[in-house]
């Protein structure tokens, strides 16, 4: 049979048209049924948008209303833009909104295993034994808190050892971080200079931006690429590296376990599921503990250390600011005493200025997506099981209802008439309902101590000439700020 070319060529633009035209018709009916929003893009729909200008697409959402509908390439999401409407949907209706929805990319590396994204049973067991294991280990407790300022101590001699020269504090502070929740999980810290668990970091962080990335967006679309070679390989292959990494550790607790003393996350996990052995229900089993183990490892890494750093953008850029926490301090511990969670009363200015960070720093700018889980409806609109939906934390941040100067950094923002500390109702950087963070706790306790360590015995300033980093930072999973250089000069009762 011969095939005339130019009628082929005209079937498959006309077929092409067709497709067009019909996807035009399908968004036309889906946008009648649901919120209103910025009109996408045929089969990939509003994703170029917050591809071209992340942040300044999210500011612009609550324009909308309540309620702004994006289109996750031909699938419509929901946005909820004030607190109001985020409590309604995440705590009333908490059994409607409390799912996570599947994403091919993380299932790729995660298996459907772990904590941060399952659902169900699974997550219910892994999340009730993560939560109560993590407090027999201190959580909430004083020796968490003698972790942290140990830690806090190696983090100022790590953050002076350059003292007046500029430098990036980029590892030493995802190093300090990271090794809290690497002392509950693995029983150990690891130093600064440990050149194979550094690599570990960078990976880790390398897998968090890849992962939601544009090209983390373009494998959720079409996730068949995976059998395929390209740059989204690095994405498996970063998450195997982990992996192997946390295998190793749970090889080596296999071989000195105690079953009497447990030392940590692992060992309790490997108890519990010989405990659950007999459960045909039971979740628990070695690839189960080696994903919830990375779950807690990326979650108690990677949030924290952003926050800090975004942190010290604020204060270098805020002296001010810096000098009055400083002042504070010192008059309450002097140089010498370790601070407490228990001096939170005593430095009301300090403790505002560590939440005036988070809600600046605002690391997660349309919070942990979560899905419906059966039909529901709010606000008189019907939302379908399955449905993603993110709780605009931009506009909830920056609302002028909620904060006394929502676009500006203040520490006022969280003080009383009487200079008190006071938390807003709308401050919910950990979310809240069912999913709320897991390591809320955990994070309070570092923020604090960290910063009052840091602002205890460190000044910190720019380094001459140097340029600001772009304030909207780098969006992905979380929004990082743009590497950057800073200068430490100790202080000391001479000053």
């Amino acid at each position: 049979m011969i095939f005339d070319l130019n009628s082929v060529s005209l079937a498959l633009v006309l077929g092409l048209i067709f497709l067009v035209l019909f996807e035009v018709m399908r968004i036309h009916f889906s946008r009648a049924r649901t919120p209103p929003g910025p009109t996408p893009f045929p089969f990939v729909g509003t994703l170029p948008h917050f591809i071209k200008d992340p942040m300044g697409s999210i500011r612009s959402l609550n324009q909308y209303g309540e309620m702004t509908t994006v289109y996750v390439g031909r699938k419509p999401a929901i946005i909820l833009n004030s607190l109001q409407i985020s409590k309604e949907a995440l705590v009333q209706e908490a059994s409607s909104f409390s799912g996570r929805p599947f994403l091919p990319v993380i299932d790729w590396v995660t298996k459907g295993l772990g904590i941060l994204m399952t659902n169900g049973h699974s997550w219910k067991q892994q999340r009730r034994f993560a939560l109560h294991t993590l407090r027999n280990f201190g959580l909430g407790k004083k020796s968490v808190e003698e972790r942290v300022l140990d830690e806090g101590h190696y983090l100022v001699t790590e953050m002076l050892k350059d003292e007046g020269k500029a430098f990036d504090p980029h590892h030493a502070v995802q190093n300090a971080v990271s090794n809290i929740i690497c002392s509950i999980v693995f029983g150990d810290r690891f130093e600064y200079d440990n050149k194979r668990f550094a690599y570990l970091l960078k990976i880790l962080n390398e897998n968090i931006m890849l992962s939601t990335s544009p090209l983390g967006q373009v494998f959720n679309m079409l996730p068949f690429i995976k059998h395929f070679p390209g740059p989204h390989q690095k994405i498996f292959q970063n998450a195997n590296e982990l992996l192997n990494f946390l295998h190793q550790e749970v090889k080596e607790h296999r071989q000195t376990l105690d079953p009497d003393n447990p030392r940590d996350f692992i060992d309790a996990y490997m108890l519990e599921i010989e405990k659950q052995k007999s459960h045909e229900d039971s979740t628990f089993h070695e690839e189960n503990m080696v994903m919830s183990a990375a779950d807690l490892f990326l979650a108690g890494t990677d949030t924290t250390a952003t926050t800090i750093r975004w942190g010290l953008i604020f204060l270098m850029d805020n002296p001010g600011v810096q000098e009055r926490c400083h002042k504070e301090i010192v008059q309450v511990l002097g140089y010498d005493r370790l601070p407490s969670m228990d001096d939170r009363d005593k430095l009301p200015y300090t403790y505002a200025t560590v939440h005036e960070i988070q809600r600046c720093g605002n690391i997660v700018p349309l919070g942990v997506v979560h899905e419906t889980t059966q039909p529901t409806k709010l606000r008189g609109y019907d939302i379908p099981k399955g449905t993603m939906i993110s709780t605009n934390l931009t506009a909830i941040f920056n609302d002028k209802m909620n904060w006394k100067c929502p676009d500006t950094f203040n520490p006022e923002n969280f003080l009383d008439e009487n200079g008190h500390f006071h938390k807003p109702e709308a401050f919910i950087a950990f979310s809240m309902g069912p999913r709320v963070c897991l390591g809320e706790t955990l994070a309070r306790t570092e923020l604090f101590l960290y910063v009052v360590s840091l602002l205890q015995r460190i000044c910190f300033s720019w380094p001459p000439n140097s340029q600001r980093p772009d304030m909207d930072g780098i969006v992905t999973a979380l929004r990082h700020p743009h590497p950057f250089k800073i200068i430490c000069r100790s202080r000391d009762a001479k000053d």
